[in-house]
């Protein structure tokens, strides 16, 4: 929950009273949240929750007020109950009841918890997951930045060095994988006084995210992010308020599984990692709502780049294997080659040099068979170009400088069809690898064009790579007098990027 629902003064009352109802209702408006929500976090019949809000119930056993509590992620210091697994505000945040509550400089947010995985996954809960990864992008919007953009909470909590946990980027991979395995769909219809549902409103909503998709290619997360937010939303709205059958429904949560994901994808490129797992976890649910084991895996591709760029490597590893699976029986080699690159890229990152060369060899093979029957039409960058763009991006994380320059020069002479993000992702770590060998000349040169892009497409990502090649052009060796005024030049210019 955002930190002001704790500061609000009516809110700390309420649990001091141990009046629940009220704590439920404010809560509800001032996120806000629906009784389904707060019923689904808390593990409360809806029907329950609102006889407490009414004020014909009162919860006293200790074992649901815990329960309750502990859903909502309530700070311990607000209650007289040692409640499991969550960290007190920090202390600026969290004065005393009795005093005034100070207007912060900058409000402070804790991303929101989504459902337990542990409980079944119903199509309420998947709602539930699709509105609190939104509210954790809304709440990314107040964290502060520095000259290299927005700082998530997380390197907020790592830089202070304190012992509090790093805040809920979602329910652990592991455990999201294993129900994602073995529930069940559940029907997926829905009769409300709303508008009936068709097929064909179903395809212009996929329509506009595939439009989304081919401008982010092109130029980065920032020019399209808020859309992709707006969107969700949108086909959140249309699940819950309207009427409609299996078929249709069906169709409604696979558009939201697609548009959950890329939004992560977006909100992952435009520097905040923890709203973009919210997403890509979101996005796993929906998927599985859907009945649609090809947007399964690809949200699970996508919190595979985000564990072997977030310092997980294993978790890479994990969802991409998992992923895999699924797909097993389908004829889908681009999209079991994409899973593989990104295994490759988590085993790479994690050091498992002989693991990441063998995934990479499988992904190859793959590729090399074309497009299959059941391969998704939103994968559209599987291509040998992309096979060595990523096998140099793990050689150059296994330290191997050498086949990194040859296999990511492979890259970028390979036509991306206006991919021009990815291109100067590939530019910048070719740059890096000529770097790291002791080409500073190359290193500059390469590095330019990679700047060029960089100064013509929104991509935190990307700004961030040219960050750690000035970081390896200070690094360097000896150098020439043209290349050391090459490399003070090119730092100049990616130092530039941040104003």
């Amino acid at each position: 929950m955002p930190t002001r629902v704790w500061q609000d003064e009516a809110v700390r009352s309420a649990l001091a009273d141990w009046d629940f109802g009220q704590v439920s209702r404010m809560v509800r408006q001032l996120v806000p949240l629906r009784q389904e929500d707060v019923a689904a976090l808390t593990g409360l019949s809806q029907s329950y929750l609102s006889m407490l809000e009414c004020g014909d119930r009162r919860l006293t056993d200790v074992s649901r007020v815990v329960q309750f509590l502990t859903g909502l992620g309530t700070p311990p210091d607000l209650v007289r109950l040692p409640l499991p697994g969550i960290s007190p505000l920090p202390e600026a945040a969290a004065p005393a009841r009795t005093a005034a509550v100070a207007q912060p400089a900058a409000p402070e947010f804790v991303t929101p918890t989504a459902p337990d995985p542990a409980l079944p996954w119903t199509a309420d809960r998947m709602l539930t997951a699709l509105r609190l990864a939104h509210v954790a992008d809304n709440t990314a919007d107040w964290l502060p930045s520095d000259a290299n953009g927005p700082v998530s909470a997380t390197a907020m909590s790592d830089a202070a060095g304190s012992d509090s946990p790093r805040p809920a980027s979602g329910i652990a991979l592991n455990s999201m994988i294993q129900r994602w395995d073995a529930e069940q769909a559940e029907p997926l219809r829905r009769a409300t006084a709303g508008t009936r549902v068709s097929l064909e409103l179903c395809g212009h909503l996929q329509g506009t995210l595939d439009e989304l998709r081919v401008m982010d290619k092109g130029s980065g997360s920032g020019a399209v992010a808020d859309l992709a937010r707006a969107h969700l939303a949108l086909v959140v709205r249309v699940l819950e308020r309207s009427t409609y059958d299996e078929v249709t429904g069906r169709k409604l949560a696979a558009v939201a599984a697609d548009t959950a994901t890329q939004a992560g994808w977006f909100a992952f490129d435009a520097g905040r990692p923890d709203a973009a797992r919210a997403y890509m976890l979101a996005g796993l649910r929906a998927a599985h709502a859907a009945a649609d084991d090809r947007l399964g895996a690809g949200a699970l591709s996508y919190l595979a780049i985000h564990g072997y760029s977030s310092g997980d490597p294993r978790d890479a590893v994990r969802a991409a294997e998992a992923g895999r699976r699924r797909i097993v029986r389908l004829d889908a080699p681009h999209l079991a080659a994409t899973l593989l690159t990104r295994q490759a890229r988590g085993h790479a990152a994690a050091g498992e040099g002989e693991a990441a060369r063998r995934a990479l060899g499988e992904a190859s093979e793959l590729c090399a068979r074309g497009r299959g029957e059941d391969d998704p039409h939103w994968l559209y960058w599987m291509n040998e170009g992309e096979i060595h763009g990523q096998s140099g991006s793990a050689h150059l994380a296994l330290g191997n400088t050498a086949r990194a320059v040859e296999k990511l020069s492979h890259a970028i002479q390979a036509d991306r069809a206006g991919e021009r993000r990815t291109h100067g992702l590939f530019l910048s770590r070719a740059a890096q690898a000529h770097a790291r060998a002791g080409d500073l000349d190359a290193a500059c040169a390469t590095g330019e064009e990679a700047v060029a892009i960089a100064e013509t497409v929104q991509s935190a990502r990307l700004r961030e790579h040219l960050r750690d090649l000035s970081a390896d052009l200070r690094r360097g060796g000896p150098s020439t007098r043209r290349s050391g005024v090459g490399a003070r030049v090119l730092t100049e210019r990616i130092a530039a990027l941040a104003s």
